[in-house]
């Protein structure tokens, strides 16, 4: 019972607190596993025995593309990497070029480059270096958590075609609120390090991730265990992490008042991690002519959660655009062969 009490008070301040799809819920995970540890003079994890037959899950990679028609560009949150998006991966490269890059700094990407400090500006940078070197130059931009900041730091650069963005970082307006935050941060980060690779047999189960994953998901059953063991790696991986947290508390995102392109920002009911009204209101009184959307039955990361509702709230923007400039294509099209029609029946005449 003291273990349970225990728990619900770390889960309790946890809220306030958001690395990747693991971290949040790895403090009440330590609490609980090291007392039934003691009590019952057994590891937690015994109910796994062997090795676990994760030997398939291949290293993490600098990005994933695939598809075809106009580019998407998908944008991960802090900790993990473009696998967070495989859910949705097949739905959407139906209709688009989908790049899903791993963030500079994290498991399988880049590191920064020497002498760059951490910041999100450097991993907007990361980014446009990337859509550079593929050649492109405006895109379809999707974002989760720190990667919808980074989404809407290119739309003000004037990269983005459109952006949709599921709640993304950057809103808070107390910055003692976000010092808190990232003050759990650091203790999940410490909790998911004395797990060690217990993490990985409790995500093997479904109840450990429910305790591993809580925070973050609305379903943790519904999540891929390969994909959460996945996210444990990256997170034990990634570079960039805590140089981050050391300067995400000094502030927010900028207001964009014209962003220059679609803005959707949509936001769970039950985020529990960045809830809305202390993260969602303050960044779409940022972008006054976002659109904001609710979604029901999801967490933080929603993707696993409803992946045909995340598929569709970004294809009904990126559609929309789509079918506009092909409309004004052709009409500008139609406008040039009437000019250049005029011009002929001037000179004949």
């Amino acid at each position: 019972m003291k273990a349970r009490q225990q728990a619900a008070v770390i889960r309790r301040r946890a809220v306030v607190s958001g690395v990747g799809a693991v971290a949040l819920g790895a403090v009440g995970v330590a609490v609980v596993a090291r007392s039934r540890a003691r009590t019952a003079g057994a590891e937690p994890d015994a109910a796994v025995t062997g090795p676990l037959p994760t030997e398939h899950i291949p290293p993490d990679t600098e990005g994933h593309r695939g598809g075809s028609g106009t580019p998407l560009l998908l944008l991960h949150g802090l900790s993990v990497t473009w696998r967070t998006w495989r859910p949705v991966l097949p739905m959407l490269e139906q209709h688009h070029d989908v790049i899903a890059p791993t963030l500079l700094g994290h498991s399988g990407a880049a590191a920064l480059g020497e002498g760059v400090e951490a910041s999100v500006e450097a991993l907007v940078d990361g980014v446009v270096a990337e859509l550079d070197r593929l050649g492109l130059d405006k895109v379809h931009v999707a974002g989760n958590s720190l990667g919808g900041w980074i989404s809407l730091e290119l739309a003000r650069r004037g990269r983005a075609r459109s952006v949709v963005v599921f709640s993304p970082g950057g809103g808070w307006r107390s910055n003692r609120r976000m010092a808190v935050m990232i003050a759990g941060m650091r203790a999940s980060l410490r909790a998911m390090e004395a797990l060690g690779e217990r993490a990985e047999k409790l995500a093997w189960t479904s109840r450990g991730r429910r305790l591993l994953a809580w925070s973050q998901f609305e379903h943790p059953e519904r999540v891929d265990p390969i994909e959460l063991i996945a996210d444990i790696r990256a997170l034990r991986s990634s570079s960039v992490v805590r140089p981050l947290l050391q300067v995400l508390s000094k502030g927010g995102m900028q207001p964009l008042p014209d962003p220059g392109c679609p803005v959707r920002v949509v936001w769970p009911r039950r985020d529990r991690v960045i809830p809305f009204a202390h993260h969602g209101q303050p960044m779409v009184d940022r972008i006054p002519s976002a659109e904001l959307v609710w979604l029901e039955g999801v967490g933080h990361v929603p993707m696993p959660d409803d992946p045909e509702a995340v598929a569709r709230l970004i294809l009904e923007v990126t559609s929309s655009v789509d079918r506009l400039r092909t409309v004004r294509s052709d009409e500008s099209i139609e406008s040039d062969a009437q000019h250049d029609d005029g011009r002929s029946g001037h000179g004949s005449g």
